[in-house]
């Protein structure tokens, strides 16, 4: 087995870096995409039950939704 030169170690353990790193940028936007459409989905959840309760005049299932609501926009800055 042929071994390897330095320069064809670094170029290799170079290449291996870029790669993990890619990897890893890849990771975390499909973990911000996945977590935007998560807070996206509650977010409907909420505004389709608030809805409700002001067609249905429930005074205090839309207060409480409605909190719900704020809280979740708040604790996401949304």
């Amino acid at each position: 087995m042929k071994e390897k030169s330095y320069s064809e170690l670094m170029k290799s353990s170079t290449m291996k870096k870029q790669k993990n790193k890619e990897s890893y940028m890849m990771d975390l936007y499909i973990e911000m995409l996945l977590f935007e459409i998560r807070l996206h989905s509650e977010k409907e959840k909420l505004l389709k039950k608030i809805d409700k309760a002001l067609d249905e005049k429930n005074k205090i299932d839309f207060l409480k939704l409605s909190k719900e609501y704020k809280e979740l926009t708040k604790r996401f800055g949304t």
